[in-house]
């Protein structure tokens, strides 16, 4: 959350394009808030994108394209499905095209999305892209925030933006202080 994930993924999708390698970008159904097929960042930039159902078969979906990309972007990846992860690899390493994951390692628990956790598992590289507390400490937790309050229960996935959610350090994520008083 707040890190730049999405900015970075459009930077990405755009370097490749400015050397004309044609770039698939894929997204979840669940993330609604830019609309179907389009991904957007916190800063306003947008790009067109394919919404993907838990049910979608990314290897076949890939495979199928009239024009191989050069790259597959994926943003929110926490939202896919372990499958879908797997079937991320295959691309990789069967069709040896590069897929590059944006996405939360964990949730408001402090538990890990299953997705992420089988992309950390198996990724040929992970980097991380920083963000910070309130309080200017690098932060590592997801904290949801309804009525005001921090709340540790609930469904694992509800999309939301900086209304329901807050980026902590530990220290803050742990007290529940999710702003300066």
């Amino acid at each position: 959350m707040n890190a730049g994930k999405t900015i970075d993924l459009i930077k990405t999708a755009f370097n490749f394009e400015s050397e004309k390698i044609h770039v698939v970008i894929f997204t979840s159904y669940m993330d609604t808030r830019s609309g179907d097929n389009k991904i957007r960042s916190r800063m306003g930039m947008e790009k067109e994108a394919i919404s993907i159902k838990q049910e979608d078969d990314l290897f076949k979906k890939i495979e199928s394209l009239k024009i191989t990309p050069g790259c597959v972007l994926i943003d929110e990846v926490q939202f896919f499905t372990v499958e879908q992860i797997w079937q991320l690899f295959h691309v990789t390493h069967k069709l040896h095209i590069p897929v590059v994951c944006y996405g939360l390692r964990g949730d408001f628990m402090g538990k890990p999305f299953p997705a992420s956790a089988q992309l950390m598992a198996i990724a040929n590289k992970v980097e991380e892209i920083r963000t910070i507390c309130w309080c200017g400490r690098k932060a590592i937790m997801n904290a949801r925030i309804i009525d005001e309050k921090m709340v540790r229960e609930g469904e694992q996935f509800m999309v939301g933006g900086n209304e329901s959610y807050k980026v902590l350090c530990g220290i803050h994520w742990l007290s529940g202080q999710y702003k300066k008083k």
